[in-house]
């Protein structure tokens, strides 16, 4: 990625005395695939408003190349944006759709006798041919410029508006849910045809959905956002593998969020025993919640668990299992290849780098299952002397 191309500083933005965006600090890179992220009111259309020039920010600026942007207006800006509805042209064929843009005439400025007047400025007919069927290309559409819109499929028709948005070679493409209209398939499919286009392209594309698999799939950096504030700012990986708080955990795939007690660097307490972890930097007995992904929980036979539980519910769902296990009033989702039937208990095992710690917010208790410290977890020794039981225990079976 490139040098800082957009910032939003302490940006705000309310209707009708309720406000929307609460202090908003953005910056975005040149050549960045970036993908706001949230729940639908969360703010995330305003702020590509914002940047695209569609709406003015109550309060904050709204720096391009480090000029002040507050106040000029879309088509002064080099952006282009892409709906979710395409508003393409019903009456004319791909090739105008694409070229519809090109062929209004531009006001540039011109020095004449020492002074500068303004004048309206065609583009070559040649040049709009040659720009439109490259960006064509680039859109997988060579050979269909004379189809009509109806004659398209919905992705083809996305890849038109595409194409439209681009053959005005913008510094940045905003994209507002663009895939929502399109079947699962589709999406899929046009979620790897954006990416390509943006590295090929080279240019920054600002991204807004509500769909966390598309963020992780092609984003380059991920803003997750909710009541009109940033939660987290990162990679697809950090997003992921370490959450801020319940919230981003919970909205970016699948989490179980429990309480816990943080005793030391490393070394983190719930369901009344103590687990390694790989985190640090929290204060002696700080309340923390605990993140566990339902991938990363291990199967095992009861007497070698770490916890115990009952299965109560299984759905296939075409590559794992997910599987709700009950630890005494505590339902955990886990993912597993291996079908284990309701009623089934089990035993589990955690890794130190299955455990992710988060500081308290004000989501804590809003996600997931917090019951904890349950009888059956009160009756059960410390993890720690575990290894050790097991060990004694088959002693045990061997002297027998």
């Amino acid at each position: 990625m490139g040098r800082e191309l957009i910032r939003l500083v302490d940006c705000c933005m309310s209707y009708d005395g309720e406000q929307v965006l609460d202090h908003i600090n953005l910056y975005i890179n040149d050549r960045e695939f970036l993908t706001l992220l949230g729940p639908s009111g969360c703010g995330k259309t305003t702020t590509l408003r914002i940047i695209g020039g569609f709406t003015t920010p109550v309060a904050g600026e709204v720096l391009f190349d480090g000029r002040r942007m507050n106040d000029i207006p879309p088509h002064q800006r080099q952006v282009n944006t892409v709906f979710q509805r395409y508003a393409l042209f019903p009456h004319l064929n791909v090739f105008e759709n694409v070229a519809f843009g090109l062929r209004i005439p531009k006001v540039v400025e011109e020095e004449r006798g020492g002074k500068t007047v303004k004048r309206k400025k065609k583009l070559p007919e040649k040049e709009i041919q040659e720009r439109v069927l490259e960006m064509l290309e680039v859109v997988s559409l060579k050979g269909f410029e004379n189809r009509r819109i109806h004659e398209l499929s919905g992705g083809q028709q996305q890849r038109v508006a595409i194409a439209r948005a681009l053959v005005n070679r913008p510094k940045v493409l905003l994209l507002d849910e663009p895939l929502g209209a399109l079947d699962l398939r589709l999406r899929k499919d046009m979620q790897s045809e954006l990416k390509r286009i943006q590295q090929q392209m080279g240019i920054t594309f600002v991204y807004v959905t509500h769909d966390q698999e598309e963020a992780l799939a092609m984003s380059d950096t991920i803003v997750v956002m909710d009541q009109g504030r940033i939660q987290q700012i990162g990679t697809p990986e950090d997003i992921y593998n370490e959450p801020k708080n319940a919230f981003v955990a919970d909205f970016i795939g699948e989490s179980n969020i429990l309480d816990g007690i943080m005793h030391e660097d490393y070394l983190v307490e719930f369901f009344n025993r103590k687990f390694k972890c790989l985190d640090k930097g929290f204060a002696p007995m700080e309340p923390v919640d605990v993140v566990i992904r339902p991938e990363d929980v291990d199967i095992v036979p009861v007497e070698k668990g770490q916890l115990r539980g009952t299965v109560t519910a299984v759905t296939f769902k075409g590559v794992h299992y997910d599987t709700i296990v009950d630890f005494k009033g505590f339902k955990w989702l886990i993912q597993t290849t291996d079908f284990h039937p309701v009623g089934e208990v089990i035993g589990i095992v955690l890794n130190p780098d299955d455990i992710h710690i988060m500081h308290k917010s004000q989501y804590s208790g809003m996600f997931g299952d917090y019951s904890s410290y349950s009888e059956e977890y009160d009756e059960m020794d410390d993890v720690t002397l575990l290894d050790e039981e097991a060990d004694g225990e088959e002693a045990e079976d061997d002297e027998e």
